[in-house]
């Protein structure tokens, strides 16, 4: 049995905002044998782990982050600017290359913890892609792992994550009227020294369990994507947290419909990248693509069978195990 570590609450910067976050220090010697340390060969290896879309650093990462510390790494947690509990206005703002400044923030803050360079970054569903961008141009991290990932940019042109979807020029004509009237209306509100009550809820959620359960109940045909998304996050089991509302502001996308996670993939070499994802996850695409036509050696596709893109959330099954053998014959 997994003994829980309690995590260490951190702050560090990054840009003008500062991240709230969680330092997982591993056990270095065994409880039965003190004498005898249990990983002493990653006693000073790091690696830092990124969130989903919409996530918080307590969720999917917490767990990720108990089972990589648990084999011996030290871990890094942390809510994106404008997300969870870190700084930043209008709150649940997802911009990618503030999330990429992010990680690459949480580099420099666990570098100096550790006194290491041996660093890697592990990110998860939109961090995948986040991960990856940030290491192309990044040499400080030294492995790279994906767990579900994405590119919101590409999800943001073609209107969805599906295989086989295309840019839409309508799709990007609509995020961006959107976005554009979403900077006005929050614009004129802070010219007016007006209050943001009632901001929040004016802001769309992206998995509304409450709204995927009633059009379930009606017959109503759900998007299989964002339908497992809302089982996820509104399943107190799994990964409903208050920090995590779901509501993402529409000028996030006007930022997102320009970004591209994985056009620079072949920069990362000769530094190696993983990327996990489920057989059955609407997002398989993007790992495929990124591995195996963007990426250059060392690389590998770990497919898990039978498991969606949220499956890998909270089910560590494979996918964990997989994370320590990469991490321990890169960094260890």
């Amino acid at each position: 049995m997994t003994t829980t570590i309690t995590p260490e609450l951190i702050t560090f910067p990054s840009s003008t905002h500062t991240l709230s976050g969680h330092l997982y220090r591993p056990q270095t010697t065994n409880p039965t044998n003190p004498t005898n340390p249990t990983n002493p060969t990653k006693a000073t290896a790091g690696i830092i782990l990124s969130h989903p879309m919409t996530g918080v650093k307590e969720q999917t990462t917490a767990l990720y982050a108990q089972h990589l510390s648990a084999a011996g790494f030290t871990t890094l947690t942390f809510d994106a600017a404008y997300q969870g509990a870190s700084t930043g206005q209008p709150r649940g703002l997802e911009d990618p290359f503030q999330r990429v400044e992010d990680i690459k923030a949480a580099v420099t803050y666990l570098s100096s913890t550790l006194e290491s360079s041996r660093i890697g970054v592990l990110g998860i569903c939109a961090s995948g892609g986040y991960a990856c961008f940030a290491a192309a141009s990044d040499v400080r991290i030294k492995a790279v792992a994906t767990v579900s990932a994405a590119c919101v940019g590409g999800m943001t042109r073609c209107g969805g994550v599906h295989r086989g979807l295309k840019e839409d020029e309508g799709v990007i004509k609509g995020v961006l009227g959107g976005a554009a009237e979403d900077r006005i209306r929050r614009g004129v509100r802070s010219s007016s020294s007006s209050t943001t009550t009632g901001e929040e809820e004016e802001t769309p959620k992206m998995f509304d369990a409450e709204k995927v359960l009633q059009a379930k109940k009606n017959g109503e045909e759900v998007d299989s994507f964002f339908g497992a998304g809302a089982e996820y996050y509104g399943s107190a089991e799994r990964g409903k947290h208050e920090r995590s509302t779901q509501r993402v502001p529409l000028q996030s996308y006007d930022r997102m419909v320009v970004y591209d996670s994985f056009a620079f993939m072949r920069l990362i070499a000769p530094r190696p990248v993983l990327m996990i994802a489920g057989a059955e996850a609407e997002t398989l695409h993007y790992s495929e693509e990124a591995v195996q036509v963007r990426a250059r050696e060392p690389k590998e596709l770990f497919v898990v069978p039978g498991k969606n893109h949220f499956d890998l959330y909270d089910q560590l099954e494979e996918s964990g195990p997989k994370l320590v053998q990469f991490f321990t014959k890169y960094l260890a």
